[in-house]
């Protein structure tokens, strides 16, 4: 029997998000499906009501993906897969597999040389990009940061030093109530002419991207994080226009 396939379903980036616009072949695709591996159940369940799923959720099998699934667990959803059946991975949020544990279930597919299908869909951290105006050429994610103050500071600085050497832009992630303690924290240890990008809530009524200098930050107004989903990217001595300069006489 020929083996199915892991398709990976992208979702929405939170609630009250502006809609989530699948094109029809996606939504073909994710319709046909009826077993599931989910980072939650309850959010899962509310995401295929909303894209319209035409088989009654009680009879959907959704699986939710612990916080570290073994082997074994793992292979025993992906045999459906080696049996025939085609399955769905679903995010909380966004993407599946991309700062998400449903790598784990993608890698271990690639283990067992099953075939791998990404679906189009939102992805916080290439709209955040895209939204920056600093280098869509080289860029880089890392996650979360440290939570203890001298580490954080100097994951900063260090970070900042790559990207002033590679002309790279960092992107990293912070738990939502940490957010205004990691925007400080960028302030006090970044140089004045560093870029910053706060992108806050995208997709939502509640969206905010801004762009400054470190120095331009701290004059400004802080923004309210508290509790929304951000992503924080810098780009250190980016290149810039430079004003023009009068012609001089000879």
């Amino acid at each position: 029997m020929k083996p199915g396939a892991l398709y990976l379903i992208p979702v929405g980036l939170g609630p009250g998000d502006n809609g989530v616009v699948h094109p029809p072949e996606v939504l073909r695709q994710l319709h046909a499906l009826d077993y599931f591996v989910v980072e939650r159940a309850k959010t899962a369940r509310a995401d295929l009501k909303r894209f319209g799923h035409p088989r009654p959720l009680q009879e959907i099998d959704i699986h939710e993906l612990p916080e570290t699934p073994d082997a074994a667990w793992l292979d025993a959803h992906l045999q459906i897969v080696r049996a025939g059946r085609n399955i769905g991975l679903m995010s909380e949020a966004g993407c599946p597999a991309v700062a998400d544990p449903g790598s784990l279930v993608v890698r271990r597919a690639h283990y067992h040389g099953l075939r791998v299908v990404p679906l189009v869909g939102p992805s916080s951290l290439l709209l955040a990009m895209m939204a920056s105006g600093l280098n869509g050429q080289s860029f880089a994610f890392h996650g979360y940061l440290p939570i203890a103050a001298a580490e954080r500071m100097q994951r900063i600085q260090a970070l900042e030093a790559e990207s002033a050497q590679w002309q790279r832009t960092q992107l990293f992630i912070e738990t939502p109530y940490r957010n205004t303690a990691m925007l400080d924290a960028l302030l006090n240890a970044c140089q004045p002419g560093t870029l910053l990008c706060v992108a806050t809530s995208l997709t939502t009524a509640d969206e905010w991207v801004m762009t400054r200098s470190i120095a331009q930050w701290r004059k400004a107004e802080r923004p309210d994080l508290e509790r929304r989903p951000s992503i924080f990217l810098l780009l250190a001595d980016a290149a810039r226009p430079k004003p023009s300069q009068p012609n001089k006489k000879r």
